[in-house]
């Protein structure tokens, strides 16, 4: 085949000048193709606007919620979670630079690290983590439909017959949920923005109503605000402070690999460096305020910290208050889930079988398994949410997000062959498909993050007291920075003992010729 000609922009952004020789390929596919850079439009608002409407919603409010339930008081809380998202920025920025400098989107871009096979290894992982949210995302939006129908209608919604240890009407609240998104998704993309314009603000109408209420009922923020803290600063609350830190960082660590996603559409790096900076930590810091302010309220309230906001709702005496607040709630689930938990699983689904998976069809793929994997275990209890789920999946995401980090900035330097990354038998072709240095790397990383997984005396989860592995227990409480920093390390080191110096210098060289030899590099 002829050899792609790869363009450089004045302001650094990489296009293709023609796809048609790296159309045939069998890892190529419209939606994984790079988007030329005329179509590359997205501003600093469109990206502030997106995290708008990602952060705004039930699981982010409960994830700040959850940690009064565990006992910190208002500050402590606020402390963690703002701490956490700072950090996972940095990782978030680190990768969305790929995107916008190539136009691809994250399973394209982890091609160059994990090899075009091996790439689905960590794209999957991330679909699947996203079919979990999926369904956690909407069986709490089934859950507010379950309450709304039932304020509406009367006790015998609410008393209903149980199947499987749930009222039927639950169960069916879920599945209307589930329905009206997969007709969403099933429309396409498109679709999908659309009905994110107009109901991403409705989140927070929603919140604040929940907060404007308790703060009259608890009598303003005094009581509130000096509500005493149950662990204090002493060793109770650093026992807490370093997996809830952990766990913060974990709700976002999926978008920290899958931004490219969305960035491969940024207008220039400064447009979606400046909109992320002022809309991740700005939109999760309102969200959680409102979460803490709101459930302290609860507690002072009636007793409890109810962190899942309908639950809290349910107890309010206004039907008409709580109507609106859940109605809101509803909708901005939807348009949050579809965006942070449909894209990225559709992109990760067809680049495993380009020629056969659509994004439509993968949307579907996500919804059922988002169902099979029984999210109202997952949400149950705080401990669950934030120890087994959050924990655990964030060490093992931590892990690809070094080996992708140390790739991309370290050992190519940003410089990667646009064309090539379609290319069977290529640059990225390594070994079968396979790079084995990133597959080594992500295994160590992984093993550091969770091997250590345990549950804490007195709470539910599915790991033993002292740990899958005893002496790496005390690891897992900073399971999502010893994943990172473990794989980072062992893929630099790999990658440098077996560095060749004709692959770098092709590397720097210019773009590759479609079906040349396969490099183990």
């Amino acid at each position: 085949m002829e050899p792609t000609s790869q363009i450089t922009r004045p302001d650094g952004r990489v296009d293709l000048s023609d796809t048609a020789p790296i159309r045939g390929s069998r890892f190529f596919n419209d939606e994984l193709a790079p988007v030329p850079v005329e179509k590359r439009t997205w501003s600093t608002y469109n990206y502030f606007a997106l995290w708008m409407g990602m952060a705004h919603n039930i699981p982010s409010y409960a994830l700040a919620a959850s940690l009064i339930a565990l006992g910190m008081n208002w500050l402590q809380a606020l402390i963690t979670i703002t701490l956490g998202n700072l950090i996972v920025l940095i990782p978030m920025l680190l990768n969305s630079h790929a995107g916008t400098k190539y136009g691809i989107p994250f399973p394209v871009f982890a091609r160059a690290f994990y090899g075009i096979r091996g790439a689905n290894l960590a794209a999957l992982l991330r679909a699947f983590i996203a079919c979990g949210w999926f369904g956690i995302q909407t069986w709490v939006g089934g859950e507010a439909i379950y309450i709304l129908v039932g304020k509406l209608t009367g006790s015998g919604w609410r008393n209903a017959a149980e199947v499987g240890g749930q009222p039927w009407t639950l169960w069916l609240s879920f599945g209307i949920f589930w329905v009206v998104q997969m007709l969403i998704i099933w429309r396409g993309m498109e679709a999908v923005r659309r009905f994110e314009n107009w109901t991403a603000p409705l989140v927070s109408v929603g919140f604040l109503i929940l907060l404007a209420y308790v703060l009259i009922k608890a009598g303003g923020l005094g009581p509130i605000l000096s509500e005493p803290a149950k662990l204090g600063w002493g060793t109770d609350f650093w026992k807490i402070f370093a997996p809830s830190l952990m766990a913060m960082i974990a709700f976002w660590s999926t978008l920290s690999l899958n931004m490219p996603d969305f960035t491969r559409f940024g207008g220039s790096q400064r447009k979606q460096a400046r909109g992320q900076v002022l809309g991740l930590p700005t939109t999760m810091t309102f969200i959680a305020i409102v979460a803490i302010l709101t459930t302290s309220g609860g507690q002072v309230l009636y007793g409890e910290a109810i962190w899942d906001p309908a639950q809290l709702a349910d107890r309010f005496s206004s039907p008409a208050l709580v109507v609106v607040a859940l109605i809101a709630l509803v909708l901005a689930t939807i348009s949050a889930n579809l965006a942070a938990n449909v894209v990225s699983p559709s992109y990760d689904f067809s680049n495993a079988f380009p020629k056969r998976i659509t994004f439509a069809v993968g949307g579907l793929i996500t919804g059922v398994i988002g169902v099979v994997i029984m999210p109202w275990k997952l949400y149950s209890d705080p401990d669950i949410y934030i120890f087994a789920w959050l924990g655990f999946y964030g060490g093992v995401l931590g892990a690809v997000a070094g080996v992708l980090v140390a790739g991309y900035w370290v050992v190519k330097r940003t410089n990667l062959d646009l064309a090539g990354l379609y290319a069977e038998g290529g640059r990225y072709w390594f070994r079968a498909g396979w790079n084995w240095r990133a597959l080594v790397a992500t295994a160590v990383g992984g093993v550091l993050a969770v091997g250590g997984a345990y549950t804490a005396p007195g709470s539910q989860g599915p790991f033993p007291a002292d740990g899958l592995i005893p002496f790496l227990k005390p690891v897992y409480d900073y399971s999502w920075v010893a994943g990172l920093a473990g794989a980072f390390v062992v893929y630099l080191a790999l990658s440098w003992a077996h560095r060749q110096p004709k692959e770098e210098t092709r590397e720097q060289s210019g773009p590759s010729r479609v079906g040349t030899a396969a490099v183990d590099g």
